[in-house]
């Protein structure tokens, strides 16, 4: 393991189902420290990536946290992006627009491959069609039935169970994308407009009352693609995170009891913390804080009732409770993926609306907050930072002020790496150097 800019520092690595690696667990229990800050990635490319986002992250704790007293996890589990999203602080393209190409370089399709160890002819037949881009219909069809295979999961499985983020409450999770099964050509045309929308791709000619024809909807195919394998990623975090990160605090909090655990999630790592608090042993308080910075999960997951209808609830409803201190929810305006993207990819199979869909009913807590939830405190970074903090309960921080860089397709999505948002989270846990 890399020397890192704080210590002491740990790993905990899980695989896809939740299973923790060797004795990492162990090492982190004999760990003796009055504090942990636990951090889980998003969506990143390999383990190197993670280790650099964790020792940046880390940096600023190093003066602003007690030293000898607090410690520092990485959580590393199995999940990806395309290599063409540039990151802001890892990238120079960051700092520009990239003009996207529907063809897939080779890392994003080894890291398909590594991501989907069991699919990789899915994978090159996926990557053959986005260099050949057929002007067909038949072609588009063969497309989308493609991307499910590649992240469809058993329907009676463990991970299908961890798709959705609403549930009714006599029914299982709402969990089917339609994107993945509406009309594939009429959900790329979708993708496509957004891109251009963005400046990430050139905009296309109109071709009378059809709007962009079949020949420029490849770059929507890949991005079909790449949401496809998002809704597998943020699957994939609710697993780790119930199955595998709840019960290993809970074993550490047995171990330590006077440990004080603050748990960090990025993006899809937001949705793993979050339903970590799901797999905590009923008799474990040890959690005293919680931060989602930019979540990639709805913003409705932790309601008791959804505004349009009243006998659905957030799959996460009341969750909240289990943390001895607040719920911080740091959000941005800038988040391009998810302020654009989100709402196209989590519209549900059957919904009424459009593709384009309601953005309201659809977006990202990473987005416009937690909604839906009695006594929601609303602050901006400046407030948050100046002691307005409360002690308990959900809190939107509007982080914009900081979280504001990246080009497309995924805006600031990735901008997190700022010394404020290190002391949001002391702040939030009540470490004080």
């Amino acid at each position: 393991m890399p020397e890192f800019s704080v210590a002491p520092y740990r790993e905990l690595t899980f695989d896809a189902d939740g299973d923790v690696q060797g004795r990492q667990l162990e090492a982190l229990r004999a760990l003796r420290v009055k504090d942990l800050i636990v951090f889980a990635h998003g969506w990143n490319n390999d383990r190197s990536l993670a280790n650099k986002l964790y020792d940046r992250f880390f940096a600023p704790f190093g003066a602003l946290a007690p030293a000898g007293t607090t410690g520092y996890v990485g959580v590393m589990w199995p999940s990806m992006r395309f290599t063409d999203e540039p990151i802001p602080d890892f990238d120079p393209r960051a700092a520009v627009e990239p003009a996207l190409r529907p063809e897939l370089d080779e890392a994003t399709r080894q890291a398909l491959r590594q991501t989907f160890p069991d699919r990789a002819e899915f994978v090159d037949r996926l990557a053959r069609m986005l260099t050949e881009q057929p002007t067909n219909q038949a072609a588009f069809d063969e497309f989308g039935l493609f991307v499910r295979k590649l992240v469809e999961v058993p329907l009676r499985g463990t991970q299908a169970s961890f798709a959705g983020d609403i549930e009714a409450e006599t029914a299982a999770p709402q969990s089917d994308p339609a994107m993945l099964f509406d009309d594939t050509a009429a959900v790329c045309r979708g993708f496509t407009e957004a891109l251009e929308e963005l400046g990430a791709v050139q905009p296309a000619p109109r071709e009378g009352t059809f709007g962009i024809g079949l020949d420029r909807l490849w770059n929507g195919g890949k991005e079909l693609l790449r949401q496809g394998t998002y809704y597998a990623m943020k699957r994939r975090a609710g697993t780790v995170g119930q199955l595998g990160l709840g019960p290993a605090l809970g074993e550490l909090a047995d171990r330590n009891p006077d440990m004080r655990i603050h748990l960090v999630g990025h993006s899809f790592g937001a949705r793993l913390v979050s339903f970590a608090l799901r797999g905590l042993p009923r008799n474990v308080s040890h959690v005293k804080s919680v931060t989602l910075l930019q979540g990639a999960f709805s913003h409705y997951a932790f309601a008791p009732r959804l505004p349009h209808q009243a006998d659905n609830g957030g799959v996460l409803r009341g969750q909240e409770r289990r943390i001895d201190g607040p719920l911080v929810c740091c959000h941005s305006e800038h988040d391009a993926a998810l302020k654009v993207f989100y709402p196209l990819a989590s519209r549900l199979a059957g919904d009424s609306m459009g593709l384009l869909g309601d953005e309201a009913k659809w977006s990202a807590l990473g987005y416009d907050g937690i909604k839906a939830v009695d006594g929601v405190k609303r602050l901006t970074l400046a407030q948050a930072l100046d002691g307005r903090l409360p002690k308990d309960g959900c809190v939107n921080v509007d982080a914009a002020a900081k979280v504001r860089r990246g080009g497309p397709p995924s805006g600031a999505h990735s901008d997190i790496l700022h010394k404020e948002l290190a002391q949001v989270v002391l702040a939030a846990g009540r470490v004080r150097a």
